[in-house]
């Protein structure tokens, strides 16, 4: 039988899964979490009241591993806010960021997931710890998503990059033949 709950468990259960909700929106709506937008402040509030709040849970007592992933989470998301205003990355910067920004939420689950899949159903709980085949297979699936997000943020991020440089060209950069020929044929696409 798994240990009850406690007020701070559920208290820190639902911050985190609220937390979840805000950085999912932010994925969704924008594409990423910016600390700048109301669903970036409200993800990075809520992560660092997760993380703090999880300092007061323990199974074993003491300092534990989930422990540990919330202060390496703490770490990615102010690493993240520190990249995005380091000039001296340059045009890296929102890729840094939003990858910081991105292994934060991936390690927001980590714990969430065997903590759900030993505790419920309440009656009959589906791992019996973390060393379950279960537990595992589900965080090797978080992983994975975890990479292919990645990859297709990066993705994203480049093409928008790119549609933006095409159609609003720096003013003292020279444009070459290849670049004006694209922005003419842009132009003409969208007037037919």
């Amino acid at each position: 039988m798994p240990h009850p709950i406690s007020a701070l468990g559920a208290g820190h259960t639902l911050i985190s899964v609220i937390t979840f909700a805000a950085g999912l929106y932010s994925y969704a709506r924008h594409h990423k979490i910016d600390s700048a937008i109301p669903s970036g402040k409200f993800y990075l509030t809520g992560m660092v009241v997760s993380v703090f709040t999880s300092f007061g849970l323990s199974s074993t007592g003491g300092f534990n591993v989930g422990h540990a992933l919330g202060i390496v989470a703490l770490l990615a998301i102010a690493g993240a806010v520190l990249v995005s205003r380091l000039s001296l990355l340059g045009r890296a910067r929102p890729y840094l960021a939003q990858f910081a920004f991105a292994f934060s939420f991936f390690l927001l689950l980590v714990p969430g997931i065997n903590e759900t899949l030993t505790r419920l159903p309440v009656a009959h709980p589906l791992a019996d710890g973390p060393e379950s085949p279960l537990v595992r297979a589900a965080l090797a699936a978080w992983l994975g998503l975890f990479v292919l997000g990645s990859v297709l943020q990066f993705w994203w991020m480049r093409s928008q990059q790119k549609k933006h440089c095409l159609t609003n060209p720096a003013p003292n950069r020279p444009v070459n033949d290849e670049t004006a020929n694209h922005l003419i044929n842009a132009h003409f696409r969208k007037t037919r």
